[in-house]
């Protein structure tokens, strides 16, 4: 029978408070592995609780990769976590350890499996100007004149995805080419030929909801308000400035709402957010193994049998 070790590493999709950041580390005690964040917003330091990194003791039992090892006031990219990912890998890899991604950003485990598109950087000057022009015409406006010049790409977004819409006229401005063309382009995977185990967590949907109503609440209780009061001079069009809740936070802190209005109000975005998570999920890892209940038992069965 082939065991764990016939697979070279687990990847671990799925939304927010599913319960897949426990499953990895459980995993990761029974087969010797290394714990590898897939989460765009658990890369800030600054963002402990509101991202619901794992815990320091969680971290201590077992290894973690590329947890708050940012600044919230860094430009994060997927460029950068493609670099980061990789060197994650090789050092796994180098103490022959199983590598375990975890997280619920479909672009990270995109970048994992297909690559990134080679987009030329975008000089510091353009972006300046381009910052400076979202500011004058307003979110509505600037999303408008992005989706006439780059109607494939605007299809893909919100004017909300204040960051995302940026990024796209960056690159616009930057190459003369919209993203969407040069998304076509394929990248070199971060995973390559590796044999993996992929997996989706996707709890009952009314379990999934009472849990993330539930943890907001404690973020809360355990000092997410203390975070979000530390980031209030945030540069709004900087991607942790998106976190969940902390819009919401901001907003309390400067008594544009009350707490409770602000619990609920983070509490809807992040149903809504894992709402579109799997439908995500849905479209692009259909073929994954779905389970509904995060039991590291039957998860080293599927493993242990995954090459039958």
């Amino acid at each position: 029978m082939p065991t764990a070790m016939s697979v070279d590493a687990v990847l671990i999709a799925g939304p927010t408070a599913s319960g897949k950041s426990r499953l990895a580390l459980e995993l990761a005690h029974e087969l010797n592995g290394i714990v590898i964040n897939c989460d765009s917003m658990q890369v800030y330091s600054e963002l402990r609780l509101l991202s619901a990194r794992p815990s320091a003791q969680d971290e201590s039992r077992v290894a973690h990769r590329l947890y708050g090892h940012v600044s919230a006031r860094e430009r994060y990219s997927a460029g950068r976590y493609r670099d980061d990912a990789a060197q994650a890998l090789a050092d796994a890899q180098a103490r022959e350890r199983i590598p375990i991604f975890v997280g619920g950003t479909g672009l990270y485990f995109s970048v994992l499996l297909d690559g990134l598109s080679p987009i030329p950087q975008v000089p510091n000057d353009l972006r300046a100007r381009t910052r400076e022009r979202f500011k004058q015409l307003g979110a509505e406006n600037f999303f408008a004149d992005l989706a006439a010049r780059d109607p494939e790409t605007a299809a893909q977004l919100r004017a909300s995805d204040t960051h995302r819409v940026l990024r796209a006229m960056d690159v616009l401005e930057a190459t003369g080419r919209p993203l969407s063309a040069w998304q076509k382009f394929a990248g070199t995977p971060v995973l390559g030929k590796l044999r993996l185990a992929t997996f989706v967590l996707a709890p009952p949907r009314e379990v999934l909801y009472e849990r993330i109503d539930k943890r907001f609440e404690t973020m809360v209780a355990e000092g997410g308000l203390d975070e979000a009061r530390a980031l209030t001079d945030l540069d709004p069009t900087l991607p942790a400035a998106k976190a969940l809740g902390l819009p919401q936070l901001f907003a309390h802190l400067a008594s544009q709402m009350t707490l409770p209005e602000a619990t609920a109000q983070a509490q809807r975005e992040t149903r809504n957010y894992a709402k579109r998570q799997l439908t995500w999920f849905r479209g692009r890892m259909a073929k994954w193994r779905w389970i509904r209940h995060a039991d590291p038992r039957a998860i080293l069965v599927d493993i242990s049998l995954w090459e039958r």
